[in-house]
């Protein structure tokens, strides 16, 4: 039993799917089959020390030049659907933007992403698009995030968007994280294009915890070889912090081994 990560588009996820006597080598295209239908994708990596085959999905076949017309069609025909939905959701006056629309490669299902501040009813929707397309409708709201890595752009750091380049899975990202590495708390340094706080403030917020446990907070009155006086700024990195003691400043690094009162 082989296991191999296939993705359906190119910022999609990996997923894995297994094959028991087809030998798939890198960039191959596949037919897979998913809890939706068969699936077009591509083979991007061979899985090692899987223990557990049982939830995995079977690789149906290598793709032929047939499967390949058939999924290009798929993806004109999807064009027009989005082109058709958001004409529908003009009309219906729904708060919602229709981000992209897929089949699954047997045609059995329709997939709409939608982007929406608040819940929508979309069912009158739904029964319109079923009505046009004759077959299974899924519209399924995402979040900002999401959004995000579907349309793409470059990051305030001038790179494209870590969703969209390599960053499959989002970790959480909270204000503490900004806090915790002396960011100023302004919403155009600290947010991202989704309006969302930046994945990256996550990558060091580790490093960033560590280094902290060795100098005291802002505001709390230290010893110095200077004097008694009161943090006024830290540089975590480079481990040092400023201290007033009786109106001048002085840089204090962590390895001075002062004693602290808070």
């Amino acid at each position: 039993m082989k296991v191999y990560g296939i993705k359906f588009n190119d910022k999609g996820k990996i997923y894995n799917f297994k094959s028991e006597s087809i030998e798939c080598p890198i960039n191959v295209t596949v037919i897979v089959e998913t809890e939706k239908g068969l699936q077009f994708g591509k083979v991007v990596s061979e899985i090692q020390n899987i223990n557990n085959y049982e939830n995995l999905k079977d690789i149906v076949r290598i793709s032929t030049k047939e499967d390949y017309k058939k999924y290009l069609d798929n993806l004109k025909e999807a064009s027009k659907a989005l082109k058709k939905a958001k004409e529908l959701v003009k009309e219906m006056d729904l708060k919602m933007n229709i981000i992209d629309a897929s089949y699954t490669f047997d045609r059995k299902q329709l997939l709409f992403n939608f982007y929406a501040e608040e819940r929508i009813d979309f069912r009158e929707l739904a029964k319109k698009l079923a009505f046009a397309y004759r077959t299974r409708i899924e519209l399924r709201q995402i979040g900002a995030r999401d959004k995000a890595e579907e349309v793409g752009g470059i990051g305030v750091c001038g790179r494209v968007l870590c969703c969209t380049s390599f960053l499959k899975q989002k970790e959480s990202v909270t204000m503490n994280m900004a806090k915790n590495q002396n960011i100023a708390l302004n919403p155009s340094k600290i947010n991202g294009l989704c309006g969302r706080l930046l994945c990256c403030l996550s990558y060091e917020d580790e490093e960033y915890t560590c280094c902290r446990k060795k100098l005291p907070e802002i505001g709390q009155t230290v010893n110095t070889k200077y004097g008694k006086g009161t943090v006024k700024n830290l540089d975590i990195l480079d481990q040092q912090y400023d201290v007033d003691v009786n109106g001048e400043i002085h840089k204090i690094k962590t390895d001075d081994n002062n004693e602290s009162d808070k």
